[in-house]
Order: C-alpha cells, then sequence, then structure tokens
C-alpha cells in the first residue's frame, strides 16, 4: 500500500532534508505535499535513501485524476476513440496517450500543429507571449484563465509572426473589452494561422507537465470535425524534443536593420528619442521588440543582425558595444556557429550583454555548458536574486534550458539565482567587459526591477570608451 506523502518526507528528515537530496527547492516539496505525489524521476533515491520499495512511492487511487468525465476538456485513453464530448471540436494529444476534448478557436488545421507542450503563469500580455520567437516550437497552456478579454493590438506584438504553435486555455474567448483593442484574439490567431482550444482543464495539464516533464503534444482543429486519434498519438510521439534543435534560425531577421523607437510612453506609444547614441550591434537568434526599445531608451543606437552573423561582419560595423538576444531551441545547437562569433567580439574587447539565450551562449563561448531544464521556467511572477546586493527582483522568464553554474570557468561568477529552483539566471565575466541574464528585464512585470541591466551596459560601454 502506498506511504503518504508527509511520512515518506519526514522519513529522509524533514522538507530540507527531501529538498537537498533531489535537488529541488522546498516549494516544490509543499507542492508534493499538496498533490500527494511524487515525480517519478526522484523515486530511485528517495527509495534508496528512506529503504522503501517503488509500490510505497506509488500515488494511491484517490490522488489521480478522473478519466471518466464526459465533460470537455476531460481526459481520457486513446482506447477510447470514440468518447469525444458533445459540441467538442478539438483535440489535445498528448505523446503519453493523454487526450484533452475542447471548443477550437483560431484558425483551422489541415495538419496538427505538433510541439513540446508547456506552460505560463502570466496573467497578462497573452499577445505578447504569443509573438515571443523564444515560444518557437512549443504549444503554450495558459494557467491564467481569462485570454483575449481586453483583445490585441499591433503596437503589443513583440515579432511579426506568431512562433508558437498553438495555445490552450480553460475559458472561452470573450469579446475584448480595452480602448487599444483592434482586433478579438480569435480574428487575430484566424489572420496568423494559429489554432487554439479552450475549454481544457488547465489545472490538472499543468500539474501534469510539472510532475512529469516537457513532453509533445498535437493540437488538432479540424474544419470537418473528423479526429484520428491514434494517429494524433503518434505524430506526437514522433516530432523530436527541442533538445537538440537550432530553431534561432527559422526566427532571426534575414537582413541587417536599424532600430529607433524606445519604449511606449502615454500618449505618444513608441517613437525614436534625441540625444547622444552609443553604437550597438544586436545580434538576433529572435529577439523581441521590447528588448530593442528598452536599448533604445538606456541609450543606444541599435543595428540589428541575424544570427549567423559573423565576428567580423559584426566588427566591421564597429560597435561600440554587442548584444546577444533571445531566442528559441537548444543553446548547445545554436552554439555551433553563435560561439565563434561571440568569442570574436570577446577578443576584441568590445562590452558585450545577453538575454536568456544570449545568456546561455555567452555561458558556452566562456567555457561553461547547458541543459534542459525539466519543465522550465515561463511567466511573469518568477523571483530572482542579485548576489551582488541582496535585492530580489520579480522577473518575466521564458526558457526551457539553464547555464550549468558548475560548469562555468574560474574567470566567470554567478550574478544572479532563481528563488525557485535555484538554477542560474545571471553571470558575468571577470577577463572580459560581458555580464548576462536568463531573465527578461524588458518585460518588467515588477514593473522595472531590472531596467538597470540596459542602464548598466551602457555604463560599461562608457567606461570601455573611457579607456580608448
Amino acid at each position: 500500500m502506498p506511504m503518504s506523502i508527509d511520512t515518506i518526507i519526514a522519513r529522509l528528515g524533514g522538507p530540507e532534508a527531501t529538498a537537498r537530496l533531489t535537488g529541488v527547492g522546498t516549494e516544490a516539496i509543499r507542492k508534493w505535499r499538496q498533490a500527494q505525489a511524487i515525480p517519478s524521476r526522484h523515486w530511485p533515491i528517495i527509495a534508496q535513501t528512506a529503504g522503501l520499495s517503488l509500490a510505497d512511492l506509488q500515488p494511491s487511487e484517490s490522488t489521480l485524476p478522473d478519466k471518466s468525465s464526459p465533460t470537455g476538456g476531460s481526459i481520457t485513453g486513446s482506447s477510447m476513440p470514440d468518447a469525444r464530448p458533445d459540441g467538442a471540436t478539438a483535440a489535445l494529444v498528448l505523446a503519453d496517450g493523454t487526450i484533452l476534448w475542447g471548443k477550437g478557436f483560431g484558425a483551422f488545421t489541415q495538419q496538427p500543429s505538433i510541439g513540446e507542450i508547456c506552460f505560463s503563469t502570466s496573467m497578462t500580455g497573452y499577445q505578447e507571449t504569443l509573438t515571443d520567437p523564444s515560444f518557437a516550437g512549443q504549444i503554450i497552456t495558459f494557467t491564467f484563465p481569462h485570454i483575449g478579454n481586453v483583445g490585441t493590438t499591433g503596437e503589443d506584438d513583440e515579432a511579426d509572426k506568431v512562433a508558437a504553435r498553438g495555445l490552450v486555455v480553460k475559458e472561452d474567448i470573450t469579446d475584448p473589452a480595452n480602448w487599444r483593442s483592434t482586433a478579438s484574439l480569435d480574428a487575430w490567431l484566424k489572420k496568423r494561422d494559429v489554432p487554439g482550444i479552450a475549454g481544457i482543464d488547465t489545472r490538472t495539464l499543468t500539474l501534469k507537465i510539472r510532475d512529469q516533464g516537457a513532453q509533445n503534444a498535437a493540437l488538432f482543429f479540424p474544419e470537418n470535425g473528423k479526429f484520428d486519434l491514434p494517429a494524433l498519438e503518434a505524430a506526437a510521439k514522433a516530432w523530436p524534443s527541442l533538445e537538440g534543435m537550432d530553431l534561432a534560425k527559422e526566427v532571426t531577421c534575414k537582413a541587417p536593420y536599424t532600430w529607433a523607437d524606445s519604449v511606449w510612453e502615454w500618449p505618444a506609444g513608441t517613437r525614436p528619442v534625441s540625444g547622444p547614441r552609443r553604437k550597438v550591434v544586436a545580434v538576433d537568434y529572435g529577439a523581441k521588440r521590447n528588448i530593442l526599445r528598452c536599448l533604445v531608451a538606456a541609450g543606444c543606437d541599435v543595428t540589428v543582425v541575424p544570427a549567423t552573423t559573423s565576428a567580423e561582419e559584426i566588427l566591421a560595423l564597429k560597435p561600440e558595444g554587442v548584444f546577444l538576444s533571445n531566442g528559441p531551441g537548444d543553446p548547445a545547437a545554436t552554439a555551433t556557429y553563435a560561439v565563434p562569433a561571440i568569442k570574436g567580439v570577446l577578443d576584441a574587447g568590445i562590452p558585450l550583454f545577453g538575454i536568456c539565450l544570449g545568456h546561455q551562449l555567452l555561458a558556452q563561448a566562456l567555457g561553461g555548458k547547458t541543459y534542459k531544464l525539466d519543465r522550465g521556467h515561463r511567466g511573469a511572477n518568477q523571483p530572482v536574486k542579485d548576489l551582488s546586493t541582496g535585492r530580489v527582483e520579480i522577473t518575466s522568464q521564458n526558457h526551457g534550458f539553464a547555464v550549468d553554474a558548475d560548469s562555468l570557468p574560474a574567470d566567470a561568477h554567478v550574478t544572479h539565482v532563481s528563488l525557485f529552483d535555484g538554477s542560474n539566471e545571471g553571470l558575468a565575466s571577470d577577463r572580459y567587459a560581458a555580464f548576462s541574464v536568463q531573465y527578461h528585464p524588458e518585460a518588467s512585470p515588477g514593473p522595472s526591477d531590472s531596467f538597470y541591466l540596459f542602464e548598466r551596459f551602457v555604463a560599461m560601454i562608457d567606461a570601455h570608451a573611457g579607456k580608448n
């Protein structure tokens, strides 16, 4: 008979000892108690340490989700291909055979939209999330139930197109109620050929991702209403993992361009600003527009170049600083062409600042390594501690990979850490004028806790210019 979670944790020496043993934070231990289940990847070390059998760690039937509910958003097994609830027009099929029925919206799909299923805890900014190129190859589950209620506006797009493969929400999309809205979310998605599914038990789906880790999924919203569930499951299983996938080439710009607009201000919106500028080259691995706006606001004259631009081509532009942008995919895959360029910039003595994927690529260029997180960090409520000041910032994050802090060379140091799981959130080089952060300082959830990083970059450029 399964042992209670509280008893298991007590046998391991309490929450703190359990967290140290399994390499997670105490917040994760609290959630294990709440769910009355321990993720299976931790079973071997727990069983060995506490002298338990794997049967002791199996969740009891009473803690498992109900698989027989006929309502929209129910979870069923693939052995029930005809169990579509009344009114269901779309399905989300996970690689493990889980089937989630719901109501489709946005664009119909002739072929299933396939990607890695993830979740975002942001309560606002769904349009910015959907247009963030870092979500390429992913289907986004929004944990906040009210998505679409402020409509959409072109001013909030972070890129020209939607990189995400689809979205999953709990409640039906409502008509917009906001003075800035120019189109409903449903119409906006149709225009961009992006499908969505509503009526899903997003809490259960989020817990599944949290406890079992990331997996592939197929979102299907057919106009003819016909579903081949075994084929959808097979397609989800066959899709390659984001691990080893270079997606920066898919979302980067095709040619260099300049960016002049600063951050949005009432009532003028976004516009160029005057004053002295520092010449910065931004390498676009999937850059968000608001990052470019923040660079301008901090005093930069920004030229954006494609992800594959070489060090020689970057230096030919005579930059005073180089910025490495956010982006999607596995940093180890993008590093094959990005790291040589970054090393060339570092060796030339040019100040450098990186965000998100740019942070991971700087770490690799300095000699560090990256790894795939079990479930990633995605949301606008992520606490990060600045180790130099002890200050905690509320940050926006979107990443499925992280820097291995233990792999950093002796002449680089950790500057920021996540207060969720202790993973690396920032680094600085002691050898070069270079630093980076894993989170998104431009997204301003705090609301502007982290803008100082752009100012720090410009100050670094000023200091470097003063020495030369």
